[in-house]
């Protein structure tokens, strides 16, 4: 069993490395569910027991795909779902924090997930059309209401968690933190070691380029990293020296490059919980071994001495 952590102040205890169900049924190529459902199981047995799924995966098809994978099993996880974020049939993904839709969306969300309760619910995006004090105050409601244990945020400054705060507990911020994605450092992460919030890194991995197993040209029409900027092949020929520096800690180490990145984040504080995602029970055991993996004072330097990436995030 991989070590646990503590998912924010006087939050339920996880395993130290989480799973991100997304690419499962949304943004990353053809779907197996069969396949998916077997890495959840899985990673119930490696002690990698804080999975996240949101609605707008598939739509939809996320949260049931779980559901399904967590029949019988739900008290072994610690589950979060989100809010706040609709994709139409064609997937066009627009934002909506009313609180009729937050309220309304958990109990869709309950249903799919077949459980009473999600342990953490986030709001996916600040919709700047609704007062934000609005949309927060809403999903303070479905932790009175017992369907939320408690409340978190995705991609938010330090403003906007401090303007939640001060009317509800944040429990949690979800933003994307990797090597090649430092932003949150500077003032996200301190915020919420100095407010009791876990931080909860997606694409930890970023987005599989910095295992080293990524080559340009590798993603079907359906892989959303086809029309990413850090995709492009010069992108990605720009960014090939952040891989062979991890490649280089790897060895010395003993680890893959993988495992690397994820110590690296891990090591960022005792707050963090990274959702790594993958179909695979390879991959899965692979990131659940990264738990393991300590680098040294001079390693972690050398890595934060890389230079930033080339191309946007989006």
């Amino acid at each position: 069993m991989i070590p646990t952590r503590t998912l924010g102040q006087g939050g339920p205890r996880v395993g130290a490395i989480g799973l991100g169900c997304m690419g499962m049924s949304w943004a990353y190529g053809e779907a197996d569910d069969e396949s998916s459902v077997a890495v959840i199981h899985r990673a119930l047995e490696l002690g990698v027991t804080f999975l996240d799924t949101a609605q707008v995966y598939g739509p939809f098809t996320n949260e049931s795909l779980v559901g399904r994978a967590l029949r019988g099993r739900r008290d072994e996880v610690v589950l979060a779902t989100k809010t706040g974020l609709i994709a139409d049939a064609d997937r066009q993904i627009r934002r909506d924090g009313s609180p009729e839709h937050v309220r309304g969306s958990l109990q869709d969300s309950l249903g799919r997930l077949g459980t009473d309760h999600v342990d953490l619910y986030y709001l996916h995006r600040v919709d700047e059309e609704v007062p934000l004090e609005d949309t927060w105050a809403a999903m303070a409601e479905c932790v009175s209401a017992g369907s939320a244990r408690r409340i978190g945020l995705s991609e938010v400054t330090v403003e906007q968690a401090e303007q939640c705060h001060r009317i509800y507990p944040v429990a949690a911020i979800q933003s994307e933190l990797s090597l090649w994605t430092r932003g949150p450092l500077s003032d996200v992460l301190p915020w919420c070691a100095a407010n009791g919030a876990a931080f909860v890194p997606f694409s930890p991995l970023g987005r599989g380029f910095l295992t080293g197993a990524v080559g340009s040209g590798t993603f079907g029409a359906d892989d959303f990293r086809a029309r990413n900027p850090r995709f492009t092949s010069e992108a990605m020929a720009a960014n090939q020296a952040l891989v062979d520096e991890v490649r280089r800690i790897a060895a010395v180490v003993g680890a893959t490059p993988g495992q690397v990145a994820l110590a690296w984040t891990l090591a960022q504080g005792e707050h963090i919980v990274p959702i790594p995602g993958t179909k695979r029970v390879t991959y899965l055991e692979e990131n659940a071994a990264a738990a393991d993996v300590q680098l040294s004072a001079a390693d972690l330097g050398e890595l934060d001495a890389l230079p930033p990436a080339v191309g946007e995030r989006y």
